[in-house]
């Protein structure tokens, strides 16, 4: 006869194994689409020995690449964060109604393809694009602006595509702010902006932190718009790594994604280490 004490000790190791009962698809999905392709690129990119490794590393242009695709990555984690706070703060205190029309056009991007929305701004940025006519129409402009193949073009195309990465997480921490806090800030003599600023702002830093990490991260391996939108000075690691796979140099491309993926967990590791110790301090 079963005793009540080993009956409880029993529960929670079925609610365990249950649970990896219900993991375990995800994880060989993981496993044979994400794990073994990985290991595998891993394995290629030691074709030669490190010397592939050390080839990239100490090429002035890959180097340029490198930087070229972390700055791009900046400056749009920077302006998507310039929009999305007050986007997000407007969604926020909007009405139900309101919300959700703002919503809808955050997600409007969703609903049509990469690579359709990157030739959408083809049309309206290049020489003859809408925008220039429109300027030289009106006698605004005597000649049209540079606004294809060159650094503008690409923010513009990567802000309007990331942007609801950061909309959305900063909406959903703003949602999980208590309302009373404000109140509290208010009735101790608080200003409208000094509230803002001391109480709403920092109780913001999980959904800016979370936003900023997607829209960084997922902007570290973009292809196809900056291939469309920039020019040779504008390249970024994805197109290069392209590149290198059409001509065949797999330990190349290999080596330099296996770098562009380590890079990107170190950024990881300091982001959590930053995360965990703002709570701690703040616990």
């Amino acid at each position: 006869m079963t005793s009540p004490a080993s009956a409880v000790r029993r529960a929670p190791l079925r609610a365990v194994s249950g649970g990896w009962l219900l993991a375990l698809p995800a994880l060989v999905f993981l496993a044979v689409l994400f794990l073994w392709p990985l290991l595998k690129m891993g394995q290629e990119s030691l074709t030669d020995g490190f010397s592939t490794y050390s080839d990239v590393l100490s090429s002035t242009v890959y180097r340029r690449v490198f930087w070229t695709t972390a700055a791009t990555a900046g400056l749009v984690t920077s302006i998507c964060l310039l929009i999305g706070f007050p986007y997000a703060y407007v969604m926020y205190r909007s009405s139900r109604t309101t919300r959700t029309l703002l919503l809808a056009v955050v997600l409007l991007p969703f609903w049509s393809s990469l690579l359709v929305r990157s030739f959408a701004w083809i049309a309206l940025l290049q020489d003859s694009g809408l925008i220039n006519q429109t300027l030289t129409g009106v006698g605004i402009l005597d000649e049209p602006l540079p606004l294809i193949r060159t650094q503008l073009g690409v923010l513009v195309g990567m802000v309007h595509i990331m942007l609801p990465y950061m909309v959305l997480p900063l909406f959903a921490t703003m949602l999980r702010i208590d309302d009373r806090l404000l109140l509290a800030a208010t009735s101790l003599g608080a200003s409208p902006w000094r509230r803002f600023v001391r109480v709403f702002a920092p109780l913001s830093a999980a959904g800016i932190f979370a936003g900023a990490l997607l829209v960084f991260t997922i902007s570290l391996g973009f292809y196809i718009t900056p291939a469309l939108l920039g020019g040779p000075r504008q390249t970024m690691i994805g197109e290069v790594i392209a590149d290198e796979v059409q001509q065949f140099a797999l330990p190349t491309a290999s080596a330099l994604g296996m770098v562009l993926l380590a890079g990107t967990m170190i950024l990881l590791g300091i982001v959590v280490t930053a995360l965990s110790r703002a709570k701690e301090r703040t616990a």
